[in-house]
C-alpha cells in the first residue's frame, strides 16, 4: 500500500433488517479473519486487524427522536 493516507465513507439509507445484515457480515469477517476487505473506485486495500481492539459505543438521542449510535473499533 501506498504512503497516501485511504479513506472510506458510506452513506446510504437502508432498512433495519439491511443495517443489521451488513454489521452481521462484517462481525463475521472480524471473528474469522485478521484482515477486511475494502474495494472503492480504483483502490483495492486490505486493512489489518489486530487481535485485540479497542471498542467504543456512543448513543446520542436528540430531542424529536433523531438517534445515532456510532461505533469505533481500533488498533
Amino acid at each position: 500500500m501506498s504512503d497516501e493516507l485511504f479513506e472510506h465513507e458510506t452513506e446510504s439509507t437502508i432498512t433495519r433488517e439491511q443495517a443489521a445484515a451488513k454489521l452481521r457480515a462484517l462481525a463475521d469477517t472480524l471473528e474469522k479473519q485478521n484482515s477486511l476487505r475494502v474495494v472503492q473506485g480504483g483502490h483495492d486495500v486490505t486493512v489489518r486487524v489486530g487481535d485485540t481492539v479497542d471498542y467504543e459505543l456512543e448513543v446520542e438521542v436528540e430531542p424529536g427522536g433523531k438517534s445515532e449510535i456510532e461505533v469505533t473499533l481500533s488498533w
